[in-house]
């Protein structure tokens, strides 16, 4: 065998092993061959691999067995390396860092006017918070495999082109390339909002496991992610999901997208807020400052029973729910997921939304869906890129961490 096929073979095994690790952990060895049917001494040089590479490590802890030695157990290593996942919306960047187990090393939530910062400035955001989060304590010292930069827009996801993004302002931005040039020698993944968010509840929230999901963004736009047997719904040309531009009622309020009718022109966040706060919100497009203060008071007048925003609300609730029923009635999701800003407002919109779903699919009782809100927050979608790029390290999709050369 020569060098590269060698080679070429040698991680293909050590992603099995790393993979198996993650399933049966803590584990011996022998478990490990057992389970991947590579002999022991070729898995006892993988581990010891792995191990200098920072992947797995070494419990302390042994199974006991009846002849012989105690075997050591191995688990992964959640101490050398992390992922930083990040979410640039028309309000907001959210970043996140998480460890091999996919647990969160460290959050934020920065305030940011990205419309009006322009796609090379939020590039340098996004390449600055990544440098400084790689110095926080929580982090110092830990490798970062790999950066996701999540957007609400078409994505070309092997080139990293936002191909349009409408609620930015952002038409065929090469962002892949702009926070990669900041970020030497870091891989960089950028794809839709939806899809990431749709990851992280699969792995992560209340429906994890739902190998059939749908999540719902909740911000100015509504974009979908769409899981089928716990793989994202791409489509040809990658762009599946566009669920906000549906056009729900011709002749409706004008969208972002220059059409009209669009269930985003009425149920998406501005969509609500305009038609439940009409003396406050203003008269131009919603800058990044204004969503959340606006949704708190919309929040604040909904408690207060005010019958304005109450009936804001239910009539978007009813629209969420009949784009639910053709979410149903197209791909029969087990569940379907709320997030964003639809979490504070879901006490008022999930019941009309969730009556419409049931009436208007044509599969009896919604074909067995439910329609909860997200527990993640603003950082579904962060979350979400994070755990793509440390799972992309058991596929092949990334290199693994540099380690000793192999014995």
């Amino acid at each position: 065998m020569d060098r590269v096929s060698f080679q070429t073979v040698r991680e293909a095994n050590l992603r099995s092993v790393l993979r198996t690790v993650r399933e049966l952990a803590p584990c011996s060895r022998a478990a490990v061959a057992s389970a991947t049917g590579l002999n022991k001494t070729t898995v006892s040089s993988l581990v010891a691999d792995l191990i200098g590479r920072g992947l797995i490590r070494e419990t302390g802890e042994t199974s006991q067995r009846r002849v012989g030695r105690p075997g050591v157990l191995l688990a992964l290593d959640d101490r050398s390396v992390a992922a930083v996942g990040l979410e640039v919306n028309v309000d907001y960047l959210s970043v996140v860092a998480v460890d091999l187990m996919h647990r969160a090393l460290r959050e934020r939530h920065v305030p940011l006017d990205a419309r009006a910062a322009g796609a090379e400035e939020c590039a340098r955001r996004i390449a600055a918070v990544v440098r400084e989060f790689t110095q926080d304590p929580a982090l110092r010292g830990r490798g970062v495999v790999g950066v996701s930069v999540a957007v609400p827009g078409l994505i070309d996801v092997p080139s990293g082109i936002v191909t349009r993004a409408p609620n930015l302002g952002w038409r065929d931005v090469p962002l892949g390339d702009l926070v990669r040039g900041s970020l030497a020698g870091v891989p960089v993944l950028v794809d839709n909002d939806a899809n990431l968010g749709a990851m992280a509840e699969f792995r992560i929230g209340p429906c994890a496991g739902t190998p059939d999901l749908v999540y719902l963004t909740g911000e100015v736009g509504i974009g979908a992610g769409v899981l089928t047997g716990g793989e994202l719904l791409r489509g040809a040309g990658g762009w599946a999901g566009e669920i906000g531009h549906l056009e729900m009622e011709p002749g409706g309020p004008e969208c972002s997208c220059g059409r009209q009718g669009c269930l985003e022109a009425l149920a998406g966040v501005e969509a609500i807020l305009r038609e439940a706060l009409p003396d406050r919100a203003p008269g131009r497009p919603l800058s990044g400052g204004d969503v959340a203060a606006l949704v708190a008071v919309a929040v604040e007048r909904a408690e207060g029973a005010d019958p304005v925003a109450l009936g804001a609300l239910a009539r978007a609730g009813a629209w969420l729910g009949r784009g639910v029923a053709a979410l149903v009635n197209v791909v029969n999701p087990g569940a379907v997921v709320l997030g964003g800003y639809f979490v504070p407002l879901a006490p008022w919109l999930l019941p009309p939304c969730r009556e419409a779903a049931l009436a208007r699919s044509f599969a009896p009782r919604a074909g067995g869906c439910r329609v909860e809100p997200s527990e993640l927050g603003l950082s579904a979608a962060a979350r979400g890129g994070a755990g793509v790029m440390i799972h992309a390290l058991e596929t092949g999709d990334l290199p693994l961490p540099v380690g000793p050369s192999p014995a």
